[in-house]
């Protein structure tokens, strides 16, 4: 593969991306504009809680005690398959294995999902502005073809890329933020918005489900920790900016809309009028220009997620076909950027296949395409984060360090029990995601699709223990170049998973 003009053995470029460009990695996956034109105007319309505001906030400081773990054992892993090799390290292999199906199964639901939402507001867009009259799948695939293209580009190519369509994206929302500060409901700033009574009232629960799909993504740094310039530091330090930064924006911006609308009518105007509460607000304060503006970038905020989480799986994909738990083709590298180029293009055909599969049997692309995937992926990477926490506690348990007991235990066990209770809420909770007439079945079987792949991802451990037990030893394999120092000890726990079952 090696003397291939286009391909390459050799791995991933190291060094090429910094703390910026993992927090525009980061921050770009759960699209603020998006964000705040769908998924906060639709928590109010389904939950009525007009303190919902605060919910950005709570689970915010629950994400905080989770990147803590995550933080510190990041100093001792630098792997493509991220929550896998945290996983196999301290669950044990097979666990490692379960993991990896849960997050390409998420990774991808919530990539493919957006297809389907980028081709609907684009259509409308088109129509409204153009009087261009295509269908949503042509959109999506004129989208697929930029996003296939950059990822087998320069890892910091893409992350240049995401900086702008974020920082663009970012002043957009500030300027809703202005407008609507500048024009209160009845003249008054109201505190409402924020008042924890109010949060914990009705509705509660479709709060939570809807603020966890809300920071889908924030998790994904440690994705590129083979090619950060400060393995032991970069990925720690961008978890922390994204959590902080998102949480207390998205609340900002999410208080900003029930100042503009009044508290009490917060749920009834978004129920009407959707991402209208947004843009129509630009349109009549700040002019039609910032208006289709602010449309265009609600455009490319999508297209930044879409960008941010293909990468995400296709190095998913590189790393498990480097250690043979997939096929060995998938570690293949383009030999001029660097870029996982197999895993890439293995997502781009998967992610064309599922999205006109949905379009030539007639699926909305947003009802179902996006928000059934992204309902499921949500599941799944709270179910990750929750395994990946209880790994942080078995990672460290023997291992000597630096590590304080808030980082090695006290944190990882606290944070894995609030990430399982987040999950039983977001399962009580899933028709929230859904519309209401979606059928009742789908309220079972979409959370079921990451449970399922984990669940095959365990079996597939499991035979390569016994089959193949080179490859399983090699399971999650820590990379100690760059990451060894005295005192730190790189080399895997032995696997608990296995010895369990002997």
């Amino acid at each position: 593969m090696s003397s291939d003009p286009f391909f390459s053995d050799g791995g991933l470029r190291r060094g090429r991306l910094g703390t910026a460009h993992l927090v525009f990695f980061t921050v770009a996956a759960s699209a603020p504009l998006t964000v705040l034109g769908g998924g906060v105007t639709t928590m109010y319309a389904v939950s009525g809680n007009i303190g919902a505001a605060l919910g950005f906030v709570l689970l915010a400081g629950v994400l905080a005690i989770f990147a803590t773990g995550y933080a510190a054992m990041s100093r001792y892993v630098a792997n493509a398959g991220a929550f896998y090799a945290y996983i196999a390290n301290g669950l044990g292999r097979a666990g490692g294995v379960a993991g990896s199906g849960v997050a390409l199964a998420a990774y991808n639901a919530i990539q493919i999902g957006l297809y389907g939402l980028f081709g609907a507001i684009m259509k409308d867009f088109m129509t409204a502005k153009a009087g261009l009259t295509l269908d949503w799948w042509v959109w999506a695939l004129l989208a697929w073809v930029f996003i296939g293209l950059l990822g087998v580009l320069r890892i910091d190519l893409n992350a240049s890329v995401l900086a702008v369509l974020l920082v663009l994206e970012c002043v957009a929302v500030l300027i809703f933020d202005l407008v609507a500060f500048a024009h209160p409901a009845d003249g008054n700033v109201t505190t409402a918005g924020i008042d924890f009574g109010h949060l914990f009232g009705a509705g509660f629960g479709a709060v939570l489900a809807f603020t966890i799909a809300s920071f889908t993504g924030f998790e994904s740094g440690a994705i590129y920790s083979e090619e950060v310039k400060d393995p032991r530091r970069t990925v720690a330090r961008a978890t922390y900016i994204a959590v902080a930064f998102t949480g207390l924006f998205y609340a900002f911006s999410a208080w900003a809309l029930t100042v503009l609308t009044g508290p009490e009518n917060a749920p009834q105007a978004s129920a009407e009028a959707g991402p209208g509460v947004i843009f129509g607000a630009l349109d009549e304060y700040s002019g039609a220009v910032i208006a289709d503006i602010a449309n265009v970038l609600f455009i490319t905020s999508v297209l930044a997620a879409l960008l941010s989480f293909h990468n995400g799986v296709a190095r998913y994909l590189f790393a498990l076909g480097r250690e043979n738990v997939l096929p060995r083709f998938l570690a293949a590298t383009s030999s001029r950027s660097g870029a996982p180029i197999a895993g890439s293009l293995m997502q781009s055909v998967l992610a064309v296949v599922v999205f006109l599969g949905f379009a030539t049997t007639g699926r909305d692309p947003v009802i179902d395409l996006f928000t059934w995937l992204s309902g499921s992926a949500a599941v799944g990477v709270v179910l990750l984060m929750t395994l990946t926490s209880a790994a942080v506690v078995g990672f460290f348990r023997g291992r000597s360090g630096p590590e304080t007991l808030w980082q090695r235990a006290v944190a990882p066990v606290l944070g894995t029990v609030l990430l399982a209770a987040v999950l039983l809420v977001l399962l009580f909770n899933f028709d929230a995601l859904l519309a209401p007439d979606t059928a009742s079945y789908l309220k079972w079987l979409l959370p079921a699709i990451p449970v399922v792949a984990g669940l095959l991802g365990l079996v597939w451990g499991a035979v390569l223990r016994s089959s193949r037990p080179d490859t399983y030893r090699r399971i999650g394999q820590l990379d100690e170049e760059g990451l060894h120092e005295p005192g730190l000890h790189s080399a895997p726990e032995p696997d608990r998973w296995a010895a369990s079952h002997r």
